[in-house]
């Protein structure tokens, strides 16, 4: 798809929470159409919702960002710090005739909604202060009524757009709910708290943003934020549209559906290049050949819109589960010990002893690196390597077997501290089962549920291996023989 340059995208969240999902997956798409097109991607913190924006949010959203990999490019525009540009704008339109003041009170307001919806009509405002006269608006202001701002917005308007996800579009003006407010309520002479539809359009154009990428439930704002550029004299950005998110039952993800937040999906052990290339795949079908997983760079080098769907991409958890084990089961062991490392630590564990050795815990992740899911794994599976394992009702049953016992005995004889590595220790346990009079099987299960009180785990001889440099393997066959 060939975009006239400069190609300049933002993302606006809101810091009224944490960075959902949802705004991750908008963010995604805006820096692969950046980066296509050799473009910027810009942030803007849309934080004029004073009540509900707090700094932690900020500090989330912008956190979560950089763990996903995508930087933006210069400082991110603070929103609240442009709010005198918005109501130059704002009085630009009062002056032009494109807006005017609204003093209906929220109680003239309700009880007109209260009768929309008595007599089955979608809710409206039905434009009652367009037209007052200046003996009106005096009548008004000496009652002590504060008054809104809106924008006029023409019934028989029709306003088009091409989108680049979903083609030709065409919004009615009398679909759009009658005249806009663009200012809260505030003292006649004065302009109040400059509203989204405005401060969205004077930002965007302040920016010089070419393309604007977002959910499709912005779409009746967009018909709205084009009559705004039209009034303002400012050339209106191009539109894409993407997918929502869906759940399973097919209903746009919301914090009812449980973790919802990058944040929350990074503590459940979901890494950054497999959120991504999932979040990628939501609503973006990858070229022939390139299969379902990439990074973030590949997919930047044949990322367009012609490969958006416009139906809503369902969250697969088992399709998110299996790319984040492909992530994992590709890292070179030292990446993956750097990842497990912090989680580790939290236990108290590698902190000192053999198993503080970097080598040590490279190899432990060469070996359970390819039964790995989500991080956390690499906790409970490591479990038995830093601390010595309880015996679980199936270990014990072995253990209880005849000739058990007797193995595990000619094994303790036999074992030396000295190294001992593969051969040697396939030696060692035809040794023990000859001395024992068993099959080599009684061997091998017999030493897996001493050294990890379990009948199920990883490689058997790699794991004797690693726990023979921590001189680990010797107390645990005396503890299983007591």
């Amino acid at each position: 798809m060939a975009v006239a340059a400069p190609v300049r995208v933002r993302l606006a969240p809101s810091p009224t929470g944490t960075l959902h999902i949802g705004t991750a997956r908008t963010a995604v798409f805006n820096w692969l159409f950046a980066r296509r097109q050799g473009g910027q991607f810009l942030l803007r913190i849309e934080d004029t919702d004073r009540e509900r924006s707090k700094p932690e949010f900020t500090a989330d959203i912008l956190d979560g960002l950089a763990w996903l990999g995508l930087d933006w490019d210069g400082d991110p525009v603070i929103q609240s710090e442009r709010v005198e540009a918005h109501r130059h704008a704002i009085a630009q339109l009062l002056a032009s005739g494109h807006a005017y003041r609204c003093f209906a009170t929220e109680e003239e307001l309700t009880a007109m909604r209260e009768d929309q919806a008595a007599r089955n009509l979608p809710p409206r405002y039905d434009n009652r202060h367009r037209d007052l006269s200046p003996e009106q608006e005096q009548a008004f202001i000496a009652e002590g009524r504060q008054a809104t701002v809106r924008f006029r917005i023409d019934d028989a308007a029709t306003i088009a757009w091409t989108d680049l996800v979903r083609g030709e579009m065409r919004w009615a003006g009398s679909d759009l709910g009658g005249d806009m407010v663009i200012a809260r309520r505030a003292p006649a002479d004065r302009i109040g708290d400059p509203l989204y539809n405005l401060v969205v359009v004077v930002d965007d154009a302040a920016m010089a943003i070419s393309h604007v990428i977002r959910g499709e439930d912005h779409i009746a704002n967009t018909a709205k934020q084009l009559l705004l550029y039209e009034a303002l004299g400012k050339p209106a950005p191009l539109f894409a549209h993407t997918p929502l998110i869906l759940n399973q039952e097919g209903r746009k993800l919301s914090k009812r559906d449980g973790v919802t937040s990058v944040a929350d999906f990074r503590r459940m052990g979901y890494v950054a290049e497999a959120l991504t290339n999932y979040m990628t795949l939501l609503g973006w079908s990858p070229p022939e050949g390139m299969g379902e997983r990439f990074s973030l760079q590949e997919a930047a080098a044949v990322f367009d819109f012609e490969r958006v769907n416009r139906a809503g991409a369902r969250f697969d958890w088992d399709k998110l589960d299996w790319l984040n084990g492909q992530v994992l089961h590709g890292l070179p062991a030292a990446s993956l010990r750097q990842r497990l490392l912090p989680l580790w630590q939290e236990r108290g564990w590698a902190g000192e002893g053999p198993g503080a050795d970097p080598a040590w815990q490279d190899d432990l992740c060469t070996l359970l690196g390819p039964s790995l899911t989500r991080l956390g794994d690499g906790v409970e599976h490591a479990t038995p390597f830093f601390s010595r394992p309880s015996i679980d009702e199936g270990a014990r049953q072995q253990l209880d077997q005849a000739g058990a016992r007797e193995v595990l005995a000619a094994l303790l004889e036999r074992l030396e501290d000295g190294p001992l590595d593969g051969d040697s220790a396939q030696a060692l346990l035809s040794a023990a089962a000859g001395a024992a009079g068993v099959k080599k099987g009684v061997v091998m299960k017999s030493l897996r549920a001493a050294l990890l009180g379990s009948l199920q785990g990883p490689d058997l001889i790699t794991t004797w291996l690693l726990l023979h440099r921590c001189a680990e393997d010797r107390p645990r066959l005396q503890a299983a023989l007591a």
